[in-house]
C-alpha cells in the first residue's frame, strides 16, 4: 500500500470519526432508549447506533464506493478494492445509553486482512486517536507511547465483561485471581478506547475475551503504533478468542496468568 493511499484512508477514518462523534454527543436524545438486543437483554443497541453506522458508511461509500465494510450493526460488502473498513460506529453502547462518557467511534481500514488505518474518537475526552501501520501512533497530534513497564504487581490493567451471565461468572472468577497480583483493575466499558489508554500510558495492560473485529481492529493497531505488544494465548494474535495489550515489560507476565487462568475459554 503507498504512503498516498495510507494518508487518504487515514483522511477519510478521521473525518468520518469526527461527523459520528458529533452525531451522537450533539444528537442523544433525552429519552433515549433500547432499539434493539444482540447476545442478551443487557447487550443492546440503540438508535443512534445505527444512525452513526450509517452516516459512516454513507460518507465512505461516497468517497470509496469499491471497497468492502464490516460494521457492528450490520453493514456488510465485499466489494473490489481489496481495502476492507472495519466500524463500530458505537464502541461502549451501555455506557451511551446511562449518559457516561466512556464511548467512542472506531474506524480501521484493512488491507489484505492487515489493519493499515486505526482511528478512535472519543469525543467526551475531546481525543481523537489515530495510526498508520509502521507511522506511529498520536492522539490530537502529540505522540503516543506506551507507559514504562512496573513490576506486574504495580501494574494497572483494565478488562471487559460478556454481556452473557454464564461467560461473564467465569470472567469475574478469572479477574477475581488476578486481582492479587495486580496494583488494581478497572473496567471503563469501551474495549476501543482500554486500547487507546494502553497507547496513552493511563494503563499498563488490558485483557478481555469476547471482541468482534470491529472492537479491537483500529484500537489494537494504535497500541502498537505506541510500541505496546498486543496478542492473544501465547503464540496467536489477538481475537475474540482472548486479547491482550500491554507495556512489553507487561505483556508477557500477564498473558502467562491469563493463560494459566483460563481467561480464553468460558
Amino acid at each position: 500500500m503507498t504512503d498516498t493511499l495510507k494518508s487518504e484512508l487515514l483522511e477519510l477514518a478521521l473525518e468520518a470519526a469526527r461527523r459520528a462523534g458529533e452525531l451522537l454527543r450533539d444528537g442523544r436524545p433525552a429519552d433515549l432508549g433500547v432499539a434493539a438486543t444482540k447476545s442478551s437483554p443487557i447487550d443492546v443497541v440503540t438508535e443512534m447506533d445505527i444512525a452513526a453506522e450509517k452516516l459512516i458508511t454513507g460518507f465512505l461509500a461516497e468517497h470509496r464506493p469499491d471497497d468492502g465494510v464490516l460494521g457492528e450493526e450490520g453493514a456488510s460488502t465485499e466489494g473490489t478494492s481489496g481495502v476492507r473498513w472495519v466500524i463500530d460506529p458505537l464502541d461502549g453502547t451501555v455506557n451511551y445509553l446511562y449518559g457516561l462518557p466512556t464511548w467512542a467511534v472506531s474506524i480501521a481500514a484493512e488491507q489484505g486482512g492487515e489493519t493499515v488505518v486505526g482511528v478512535v474518537a472519543a469525543p467526551m475526552r475531546r481525543e481523537t486517536y489515530q495510526a498508520v501501520l509502521g507511522g506511529g501512533a498520536y492522539a490530537n497530534g502529540s505522540r503516543l507511547h506506551h507507559r514504562a513497564a512496573p513490576p506486574l504487581d504495580q501494574a494497572l490493567v483494565s478488562t471487559g465483561f460478556n454481556y452473557v451471565a454464564t461467560v461473564r461468572t467465569h470472567q469475574a472468577d478469572v479477574a477475581q485471581r488476578l486481582i492479587p497480583r495486580l496494583r488494581d483493575i478497572r473496567r471503563s466499558g469501551s474495549a476501543a478506547i482500554d486500547l487507546c489508554d494502553v497507547a496513552a500510558g493511563r494503563l499498563d495492560g488490558y485483557y478481555e475475551r469476547g471482541l468482534s473485529p470491529w472492537d479491537l481492529a483500529a484500537g489494537d493497531l494504535i497500541a502498537r503504533e505506541a510500541g505496546a505488544v498486543t496478542g492473544g494465548r501465547p503464540g496467536q494474535p489477538a481475537s475474540g478468542e482472548l486479547t491482550i495489550a500491554a507495556s512489553p515489560g507487561v505483556f508477557e507476565p500477564l498473558q502467562a496468568l491469563l493463560e494459566d487462568f483460563g481467561a480464553w475459554h468460558d
